[in-house]
């Protein structure tokens, strides 16, 4: 079950694909953690955060179809290192922000950097395996919330010590623009046969989904939702509905975020072993398990299981996704990825907003139970796949 974890850290390429990976989840698990700083200090209620997070969503789905003309242009190599770099700078500028006004537009830009990146590594990735007859995708994501992990853990716990947000945030950005400089020697091979692959296309940009398209932007929808109420709630939802310690309100997100992990470094195996469809349908119905019991049982430190469980259950979601769509036929290079973001992360980052307006309305453990149904849906519709 472990041997392909082997082969992928023995590849240099595959490592430093992996590690843009790690780098972006720890950009936005950063982000996730200093949430509940932002909305104390601009005193918003759950629907003004909720409104607030449109900035996000409106910088990804402004990139999302101009993703494949940079990709074009820059290769996706060369595109996932410029754009993590600006990406780390973006996430670190919301803590400096005085206005609430200043503090929407970096979150738009930093959307922005987040889709491009998202595009360009899932890319590399998909091309990766490709060229290589590897598969690294899980993987990957499993870096990517490694990255989200640590980030969370790190920043919750930093702030609550003390730390100031806006220095915490900006010694991340500066671990970003390293390592960019870093990784990109062992990134350009992988970019002179992107050269090749891109003169070949020609210069399809987007592309309107095709049935089999439609089918992976629906579940990845309910995916994207589940990922994005973690991301940007759980912080909230521990302090607020669990009434966690100051310096725990990170730990929930940081459980969900290592089981989903966990999930991702063996999902390799698991996929190969039962197929897509069967891993997708179990992991829906472990993550809506999750969100019920959280809505139902919100208590240290049970709710740090269900946050795990619900880790579990989206891990393999979006590689299973990604992968499928990368692959889109009749598209060129990122045009079916970029496609299905367009429309998909809609779930990651406007779902959060529904969720601000059903905790405005109700309360915070019944948004939670509404997310929990929509990952009932996507175990019951995973069989099409």
């Amino acid at each position: 079950m472990f041997a392909h974890l082997i082969a992928f850290f023995q590849h240099q390429t595959a490592r430093s694909i992996g590690l843009v990976f790690a780098v972006q989840g720890l950009l936005f698990g950063t982000w996730a953690a200093l949430i509940p700083f932002v909305k104390h200090k601009f005193g918003l209620d759950e629907a003004e955060l909720g409104i607030l997070l449109l900035s996000l969503q409106g910088g990804v789905m402004l990139m999302n179809p101009f993703s494949v003309p940079i990709l074009h242009r820059l290769g996706a190599p060369g595109a996932a290192l410029v754009c993590l770099a600006a990406a780390g700078v973006l996430f670190s500028l919301p803590m400096l922000a005085g206005t609430i006004w200043l503090l929407a537009i970096a979150l738009f830009a930093a959307g922005a950097a987040f889709a491009a990146v998202n595009v360009a590594v899932n890319t590399c990735a998909s091309m990766l395996e490709t060229r290589d007859g590897v598969r690294i995708m899980a993987t990957c994501h499993g870096l990517w919330s490694t990255g989200a992990m640590v980030g969370s853990a790190l920043a919750g716990t930093a702030t609550g010590l003390g730390v100031l947000p806006a220095l915490w945030s900006g010694g991340v950005a500066m671990l970003a623009i390293v390592t960019t400089v870093l990784l990109r020697p062992s990134l350009l091979p992988l970019e002179e046969s992107d050269k090749a692959e891109r003169a070949a296309q020609g210069g399809q940009k987007f592309a309107w989904p095709n049935v089999g398209l439609w089918l992976i932007i629906f579940l990845s929808l309910c995916t994207n939702i589940t990922e994005g109420t973690m991301a940007d709630w759980s912080a909230v939802f521990m302090r607020d509905v669990v009434e966690s310690e100051e310096f725990a309100v990170g730990w929930g997100f940081a459980a969900y975020a290592f089981c989903m992990a966990a999930g991702r470094f063996v999902g390799d195996s698991l996929i190969a072993r039962f197929g897509a469809s069967t891993v997708l349908r179990v992991g829906g119905m472990v993550a809506a398990a999750g969100l019920f019991l959280l809505a139902g049982f919100p208590q240290m430190p049970f709710a740090l299981f269900w946050f795990a469980m619900v880790g579990a259950g989206v891990a393999l979601g979006a590689p299973i996704l990604y992968a499928a769509a990368s692959r889109a036929p009749g598209m060129a290079q990122g045009a079916g990825l970029a496609t299905m973001n367009t429309f998909a992360m809609v779930g990651f980052f406007g779902g959060p907003v529904l969720i601000g307006f059903l905790a405005k309305l109700w309360n915070l453990p019944i948004a939670f139970a509404v997310v929990g149904a929509a990952a009932a849906w996507w175990a019951w519709q995973a069989k099409r796949v």
